[in-house]
Parts: C-alpha cells; structure tokens; sequence
C-alpha cells in the first residue's frame, strides 16, 4: 500500500515537473520570438476545412455570439492582456476600430498564457478596458491561446489542417490573425505590428 502511495507521488510530482517545464519551454519561446514576424497564405494554400463562421464564442457578460454575424467584413483578432509592455495597444486598436470598423471588426480574446499577464475576471477586464482605453470593440470572455487547453477558435486558427496553411501560434501577447469577408485566415502578425504599418495596411487594404 505504501509503495503504491509513494509511486503515486512520484508520477503527480513528474507531470506537474513536466507541465512546469513545457509552461517555462513555452514562456522562453515567446520571450526571444520575432514580435515583427509576419506571415500570409500562399496562393496555392489548400481550402480550409472550416471558416471564422463555424464558431461561437461568448462575450465579456458571458453570453454566445455567433462569428457568422461577422459575414462580409474583414476581422481582426486579438489575444489582449491587461498587465503588459503591449497592453497600450489596446488605445491604437481602439482607434482603428473606430476608423474602420464599419468593414474591419477587431475582436479581443484575452488569454492569461504569457507570464499570467491577464489574471483579472470578465468584470474586471471589462472595467480595466473601458477606464483605461475606452475600449468599444467587441471583447470575449478569457481564453487559452496555445497549450492542451487552446479554445476551439484558436485551434483552427494555429492548425493548418484546419484553416488551410497557418501553423504559427501566439508567441505572446496582441498577435493578430487577419480574416477576410469570406471568413479564410489571410494573415498572421506578431506582437509589435501595429494597425499604423504598411504590411498590415496592405493586409487589411487600407
């Protein structure tokens, strides 16, 4: 009994040393990762096996929205934090939403995945965006971005099986992943890209 006890402990204290070193494998990563990288799909990228359209998500108050309310627009996502170097951008994506957000939506996804940089509630962030940044953009509840518990929308938006040619995960936090009017992924930009840069300007057809 007491050797079945002590074999127990040992595999608990082996995944959780595991776990610990994938999460720290995965912070290093995301601390010495390109936060200019850009990628688009090629031409020749096979069609995705599903759209931005298949999902719902839920929003900030908790209730399910439908990315198909989306059809027709471009779409912006964002995995958003609320104690980061990155954090300001919320006002730069503020602003470009007003700008252009009767044919670009940007959507904010914010995830605790980087440094737990996004520890707050729904409540809380919610609060902290409005005071802070005066954010009006459509804002979902927390999510996981990459790891064993990665959301369905990000699944298919890290998995080029699923949307066509993409397998770049956020490296941290304010990546940004492009959708068209037809609801593909055309882009993926990291970290520092901002809605002022011509690469993104371009993607976007600003």
């Amino acid at each position: 009994m007491k050797k079945n006890l002590v074999f127990s402990l040992i595999a608990v204290a082996f995944v959780f040393t595991l776990s610990s070193f994938m999460s720290l494998s995965t912070l290093v990563k995301g601390i010495f990762a390109d936060k200019r990288e850009v990628a688009v799909a090629p031409a020749n990228a096979p069609a995705p096996t599903k759209s931005l359209y298949d999902f719902t998500v839920n929003s900030l108050d908790g209730k399910p929205v439908s990315l198909k309310g989306f059809k027709g627009k471009k779409v912006v996502i964002l995995n958003v934090a609320s104690k980061c170097g990155f954090t300001p951008q919320y006002a730069d994506w503020e602003k470009f939403y007003k700008e252009h957000g009767d044919k670009i939506v940007v959507l904010g996804f914010p995830a605790n995945n980087f440094k737990s940089q996004e520890p707050g509630s729904s409540e809380e962030i919610a609060e902290f965006c409005k005071k802070n940044y005066g954010v009006t953009f459509p804002m979902f509840e927390k999510v996981s971005v990459l790891g064993d518990d990665q959301s369905p929308l990000y699944k298919w938006l890290t998995t080029k099986d699923m949307n066509g040619w993409n397998d770049k995960v956020p490296t941290w936090n304010f990546c940004k992943y492009v959708i068209n009017e037809k609801g593909e992924l055309t882009h993926f930009f990291a970290s520092k890209v901002k809605p002022e840069d011509e690469e993104f300007k371009k993607a976007v057809g600003i």
